[in-house]
């Protein structure tokens, strides 16, 4: 087992990371920037090392400070939580080349799954779903370009190979925008992710988020931990979360989850890793793969008891998984809520101090956050300052109780989005289950 760990994030997944590492004995090193010295899990951590001032640049992605940090520390490990460095190849290369284990899967295997193309091309040869397109990177053929428009059948999306978070891709609803649409998607790829390539898939016009969870050792286990349905957003960025998905039938969940787990052995994924689909009229569209633990991963844990950060510590340990496919077992339903600092209506960032702050409780009631009284939310950061879980015995449960712990929740000094919750989980068509990927803009009239 690894004994030090170095945690390279900020807020509530470090905080997270910290406690599962407090369950198996290992010590924590916090790094953090100049404007973060006062997060939880920075004086909750065995040691703490400053790797640099507030801008992510100089401190969060600041790979020689990082690696610096796990020397200094005698660390063994470095977890790099969500975000910032957690799916960059070269961070995890360079941290196994410096002698520590990347808590993670393999650089080779973040690389390959962070090209677009190159992930649905292993998806493919893996018997995952795919959504039809163009089957590779476009090319300056005109005329091939658009008789990929023309097979595939409009309307068709044009995607970064580099792109996610939403960016890199847009929509072409005819033929006579297509190719103007590919150069205009090129050179926006070129300066965001350097990297032009892009390539054409057909746009599902009204599907579902539905992701799949697996866990990969590096002894050729590897299993599914049921799915997730994230079709509650804004601007490609989920709100709300829940599992399992509406709708998802035990047979179609066993088909979908095994053919995952059997794509992480064919390419030699190890960790935590989540396939992400589009969803509609019962047929499952691979995405993309996310090769890090997700904001969402809560809702998972609480359906089938797995603690999954837990299990990343224990497979970059070198340990074989804590459990077979025939031991994981869906139980109830949980629903996840993110409390984000921002105005309710015009989305904006509210940084600044919190001067009062309540946590819900309750049966089935679950709070990720790393918030406190007389805690200043920094604004150079992402403004999720935490997240809501409640679980139940069936959805309704889960919708109840999320109802009363959403009206317990007091975050003051900041604006702060409960309000958009209360709205979103007193919703009809939520209630009902099965809302598409577009529902909660049009709500919102975005």
């Amino acid at each position: 087992m690894l004994d030090k760990i170095v945690i390279a994030n900020r807020g509530e997944i470090a905080l997270r990371i910290l406690r599962a590492c407090k369950e198996l004995g290992i010590k924590t090193v916090a790094v953090h920037s100049t404007a973060d010295h006062t997060q939880k899990h920075v004086r909750l951590a065995d040691e703490s090392v400053c790797i640099g001032p507030p801008s992510s640049l100089d401190s969060y992605l600041n790979i020689p400070a990082i690696i610096s940090a796990a020397e200094v520390t005698d660390a063994m490990g470095i977890h790099p939580g969500y975000g910032f460095l957690s799916e960059n190849a070269d961070f995890a290369e360079r941290v196994e080349r410096s002698g520590f284990r990347f808590i993670g899967p393999k650089a080779d295997t973040i690389r390959m799954m962070g090209d677009k193309v190159e992930a649905i091309k292993a998806m493919k040869s893996s018997g995952v779903p795919t959504v039809p397109g163009s089957d590779g990177p476009l090319g300056d053929d005109d005329a091939i370009n658009l008789a990929h428009g023309k097979k595939i059948g409009y309307p068709v999306i044009i995607k970064a190979a580099g792109g996610g978070g939403g960016r890199g891709m847009r929509v072409v609803h005819s033929e006579a925008t297509l190719l103007q649409s590919i150069t205009m998607t090129k050179t926006e790829a070129a300066t965001a992710f350097n990297n032009d390539v892009v390539y054409m898939e057909k746009f599902l016009e009204n599907p579902r988020h539905v992701e799949i969870q697996i866990l990969a050792d590096d002894h050729g286990n590897a299993i599914h931990l049921a799915e997730r349905d994230c079709s509650m957003q804004r601007r490609h960025q989920k709100v709300v979360e829940e599992a399992p998905a509406p709708g998802i039938t035990e047979e179609l969940r066993a088909q979908i989850g095994e053919r995952c787990a059997k794509a992480c052995q064919e390419i030699g994924y190890t960790g935590a890793g989540t396939f992400e689909f589009l969803y509609e009229n019962g047929e499952f569209y691979f995405i993309e793969m996310n090769t890090r633990v997700q904001v969402e991963h809560p809702v998972t844990e609480m359906i089938t008891g797995v603690d999954i950060v837990r299990e990343q510590l224990r497979i970059a340990s070198g340990e074989p998984l804590s459990y077979t496919q025939d031991e994981i077992k869906v139980n109830g339903h949980a629903i996840e809520c993110r409390i984000n600092a921002e105005d309710a209506h015009t989305f904006l960032p509210s940084p600044g101090e919190v001067t009062t702050y309540h946590a819900p409780g309750g049966i089935g009631v679950r709070v990720d956050s790393h918030l406190y009284t007389g805690y200043h939310v920094p604004p150079h950061y992402d403004s999720m300052i935490g997240k809501l879980i409640t679980y139940g015995e069936n959805r309704d449960t889960a919708i109840a109780r999320m109802r009363t712990a959403l009206d317990e929740m007091v975050i003051g000094g900041i604006r702060n989005n409960i309000d958009l919750h209360r709205d979103i989980i007193r919703d009809a068509n939520f209630i009902a289950g099965g809302a598409n990927i577009h529902y909660l803009e049009k709500k919102l009239d975005l």
